[in-house]
């Protein structure tokens, strides 16, 4: 129970025992603008708290049949939010400071003046409304987090740098510009772009993803742009390409800067005419769409070097928005682990588990390369490896053991196919962590393609 008070007004219970001590304070009380309820014994005293709206009590310490520490223990069991005020003729510092280990909010020493009483009773009302108001904020809090999980999907986080995310996707949104997010791997751009997709005048189109570095790049102007029967071999329809699909709605093309010059220029035509042209096709289609794109490179640097067309860099890059890297905002990591620790569960089954602290200190000290998706990961791990309903450090074992640069080898008799599978596997996995999760880099540490990594990534689950 939080009782709201009216401006100074407060409803106040005095118990007191001695008839004339109680109307005194009463009175007083009442002369300050308060409603005062006054009984002479701690028993009544507790059914006016069962029955009332009651802001404070004032109790007298020595009273029969129950005196005032019990009183103000049995309200604080009642209601934490009352307070509690003793007064006493027998004031120690020893009983003061029980009287406070047990909740009290002030105690007061016979004899006092009414102006005495009047202060002190303003101090502890003061303190109420602070505290009151403190609650309220904190509440408020609470329920903006819930909105932004509610809102945003996954994009969970109440750090300043992903607050100022939230407010660029709110002002964003609204508008029909073109929109790039630049972000590491796993930082969720997706999200970002569905986000922007369903707050805005095209939510009732479609979202259609396209990643653009998954496609070889015939494939992929295909893709994007459809085609017409007979185009090349293997094509005995007509395809629409996800611009056509995308119509009225939003596309999201991930990892843009792996798009190949030759679809660059296709790309900038869309931009500049609102029109595309299917492979094989003899004429223009218009096309109303939105593009959001998403990046983990550096498209300046790539423009620079000549990799990517500067007239698409500008058109692309009309509102960018920069996603921070988990390790930058390691703030929000409780609050994720929650927000995973529930989503998991809730999909397996299971009785969501608490974090012990040394657990959770180790998920604070990792940098994770791999971002919020990494994360999401090790969470899952951790509940299906913990045996009981607490995840300790033991449950997260790539962690707690880092095995630097050595191969892990199967044991037993394993076939040469999948002892190779695994040793490809665990170099993937070694370059995607030196490359901060950058896709387009580990494929260059690992002197493959791109499209060759993605492929490999979905073969073994990686994605």
């Amino acid at each position: 129970m939080v009782a709201e008070l009216i401006g100074a007004m407060a409803n106040i219970l005095v118990i007191e025992d001695n008839e004339t001590m109680l109307e005194g304070i009463s009175r007083t009380l009442e002369r300050m603008g308060h409603r005062v309820v006054g009984v002479p014994d701690g028993l009544q005293g507790l059914e006016v708290c069962r029955k009332g709206d009651i802001d404070l009590v004032i109790a007298d310490y020595r009273m029969q049949p129950m005196d005032g520490m019990e009183v103000l223990e049995r309200v604080k069991r009642m209601d934490e939010d009352i307070d509690v005020v003793i007064i006493t003729a027998y004031g120690t510092i020893e009983l003061a400071v029980e009287a406070m280990k047990k909740g009290a909010s002030d105690f007061i020493t016979k004899p006092f003046s009414p102006d005495e009483l009047k202060v002190r009773i303003d101090k502890v009302l003061e303190f109420r409304k602070a505290r009151q108001r403190s609650q309220r904020l904190a509440d408020e809090n609470l329920y903006l987090r819930q909105e932004i999980e509610v809102q945003y999907g996954e994009m969970v986080g109440s750090s300043e740098k992903m607050r100022k995310v939230f407010e660029k996707i709110e002002k964003v949104a609204r508008t029909d510009s073109s929109v790039i997010i630049y972000g590491e791997s796993g930082t969720g751009k997706e999200l970002v772009a569905r986000a922007l997709h369903y707050r805005s005048p095209r939510r009732e189109g479609p979202f259609v993803k396209v990643n653009c570095a998954a496609l070889a790049e015939g494939v992929l102007e295909s893709e994007l742009f459809g085609h017409e029967k007979g185009a090349f071999t293997g094509a005995i329809r007509r395809k629409k390409g996800k611009f056509e699909l995308a119509n009225t709605g939003t596309i999201f093309l991930d990892e843009v800067g792996d798009i190949p010059p030759a679809i660059q220029v296709k790309l900038l035509r869309v931009l500049q005419e609102k029109e595309i042209e299917r492979v094989g096709g003899e004429g223009p289609i218009k096309v109303d769409v939105r593009i959001v794109a998403a990046t983990n490179r550096d498209l300046p640097k790539m423009v620079e070097e000549g990799k990517f067309r500067e007239d698409l860099f500008y058109r692309l890059h009309v509102i960018p928005i920069y996603l921070p890297p988990l390790r930058e905002r390691k703030e929000d990591i409780p609050e994720l682990v929650r927000h995973f620790l529930r989503k998991k569960c809730a999909q397996l089954g299971r009785k969501v588990p608490e974090v012990d602290p040394k657990a959770l200190e180790l998920l604070m000290e990792y940098d994770w390369p791999g971002n919020v998706r990494e994360l999401e990961n090790v969470l899952e791990r951790a509940i299906v490896l913990c045996e009981g309903d607490r995840i300790g450090p033991s449950d997260l074992p790539l962690l707690v053991e880092r095995e630097g640069d050595v191969l892990r080898v199967p044991e037993g008799e394993v076939p040469l196919p999948e002892m190779l599978e695994s040793l490809e596997k665990q170099l993937i996995e070694r370059a995607l962590e030196k490359a901060r999760g950058v896709k387009a880099e580990a494929a260059r540490i690992l002197g493959i393609k791109t499209s060759t990594l993605y492929y490999k990534m979905e073969k073994y689950g990686m994605i």
